[in-house]
């Protein structure tokens, strides 16, 4: 009897949240945020070489005037414009305006040469925002799973989980092993400068009082993102000219996406679980789609030419991986992407915790969000089927422009946080930095996480000792701690996997 009374006075607060999170999902100015934040998206991701990380890096440190629940909208909404954005420039100009778009350039470029711009600009509009409708109502119902989830976790779990989510990120993404490690590590080393969180000693701060509350996360957000991303586009030519005819009919269109309801289904699916993954984001995501989609359709379809299906696939896949990477990211804080690292911080900037805040006390601001995403993505049906005719406009802008623009904006972003010029002094000096790691194959990734997730990680860890009395059992006690134990096993089971695999392989003789 009790029992049932806990779990309906539960779903009582589930829904008065939802309530009190669609009101304010709808209210001004927040929904005048999520619009604004939609049209920057949509012309970030539509111009090569930016793209969301960078616009909402800029952006980030911007939102300080805004309340939280503004900020995180205005944010997620730049995140999901771009997804749809990037397939402009990949259409019409074949320079995919974000990673994630590079699919649709394989038939969506095809398409426009053989006059069908219009229809394949309308079709990416109307599978990117039809799935991230239908990935935003699913969010919205797996959610009363993932607060049982969440609530779960007590301090020594969420020390493992932010160990763990660097430990994918640096198995998942590209490039050595060690590398990755080496980035996440470093990291979390940047993130210990300034006073301890227990204590009030100085670290590693050499006599400099502007480092005594440490490197600001937003500040090594904009430059890992921002002014890495600027230095490399610097150093080629991103911009070209479109060399194709806006032709076509956007009512055929939308059309023919009707007309392939398994590819498109098939492609949200696929997007959302991945983008619950940490560490593999849209570019992943649309790239299975489009395989899986050319794989299943090899028998009539003409990939690589123009087929439309090799258009729905990719861009069926992209807004609903946003939805998919705001489970790791606002459940346990572990983005799965350079866009959520950033909309991690921001969360963090305007004070909220992911895990048991956001899906406790805070549950109305994370089905705000939802629902946001959900509204979003009628606007992107609207403005991205009126603005077809004009589409190649957003294309014409030359980095001279840009880039200048993006590096002031950067500066001026970092100075007003704490107008502290250490802070300016850390996006140049991570900005080049970045660069670096970039051209050395170093994740960028796990070195944002590192910093981001570095002072949560502290905190728990001493937390955790406090609760065990400094015993270190607590964090691997299969009985009065499963769930630790888990975390624990699957941390050195990520970690040491690649290493072992070779030795595990040659005793079984399948060297």
């Amino acid at each position: 009897m009790g029992v049932e009374i806990l779990i309906e006075s539960q779903q009582v607060l589930q829904i008065g949240s939802f309530i009190e999170g669609l009101e304010l999902a709808v209210s001004w100015p927040v929904i005048g945020w999520m619009v604004v934040g939609l049209l920057l998206g949509i012309v970030l991701g539509a111009l090569p070489g930016i793209g969301s990380p960078v616009g909402m890096a800029i952006i980030l440190p911007l939102t300080l005037p805004l309340d939280a629940t503004s900020a995180i909208i205005l944010l997620a909404s730049i995140y999901s414009g771009a997804m749809f954005g990037g397939s402009i420039a990949a259409i019409l100009i074949n320079a995919p305006g974000t990673e994630s778009a590079a699919a649709t350039t394989l038939d969506g470029y095809p398409m426009a040469k053989n006059g069908l711009a219009k229809n394949a600009l309308a079709i990416a509009t109307t599978a990117s925002a039809l799935n991230g409708f239908l990935a935003a109502i699913v969010l919205v119902l797996i959610s009363p799973i993932l607060i049982g989830v969440v609530l779960a976790f007590g301090s020594p779990e969420y020390f493992l989980l932010a160990i763990l989510g660097i430990s994918l990120i640096t198995i998942v993404t590209q490039g050595s092993i060690v590398k990755g490690i080496v980035a996440g590590a470093l990291g979390f080393m940047i993130s210990t400068i300034g006073t301890g969180i227990l204590s009030p000693t100085p670290r590693f701060t050499f006599g400099q009082f502007g480092l005594y509350d440490g490197i600001s996360f937003v500040a090594a957000l904009i430059g890992m993102f921002a002014f890495a991303e600027m230095m490399k586009l610097a150093a080629q030519d991103m911009i070209a000219e479109s060399d194709v005819e806006m032709t076509g009919s956007i009512k055929d269109g939308v059309m023919t996406v009707f007309k392939y309801p398994k590819t498109t289904i098939k492609a949200g699916v696929i997007g959302m679980l991945i983008g619950m993954i940490p560490g593999s984001g849209a570019t992943t995501s649309t790239f299975v789609a489009y395989a899986e989609e050319a794989r299943s359709s090899a028998a009539d379809g003409f990939f690589g030419e123009g087929d439309p299906r090799g258009v729905i696939a990719p861009e069926g896949a992209n807004n609903p991986t946003v939805s998919g990477s705001l489970v790791p990211t606002l459940s346990f804080g572990i983005p799965g992407s350079g866009s959520t690292a950033v909309l991690l911080g921001g969360l963090l900037m305007h004070g909220l915790q992911p895990g048991p805040g956001l899906f406790g006390d805070q549950l109305h601001i994370t089905y705000a969000l939802f629902i946001s995403l959900f509204l979003g993505n009628i606007v992107i049906v609207l403005v991205g089927l009126s603005v077809i005719p004009y589409a190649s406009r957003i294309t014409e802008l030359d980095t001279d422009v840009i880039i200048p623009v993006v590096v002031v904006l950067s500066f001026i972003g970092a100075y007003t946080l704490n107008q502290n010029w250490y802070d300016v002094g850390a996006v140049l000096a991570l900005g080049v930095l970045g660069f670096y790691m970039v051209r050395y194959n170093y994740s960028v990734i796990a070195f944002v996480l590192g910093i981001v997730l570095g002072p949560i990680a502290e905190e728990n860890f001493f937390r955790s000792l406090q609760i065990s009395g400094g015993s270190y059992t607590i964090f691997f006690d299969p009985i009065n701690r499963p769930l630790s134990f888990a975390l624990t096993l699957a941390t050195l089971a990520i970690l040491l996997g690649p290493f072992l695999k070779p030795y595990i392989d040659r005793k079984l003789g399948r060297a």
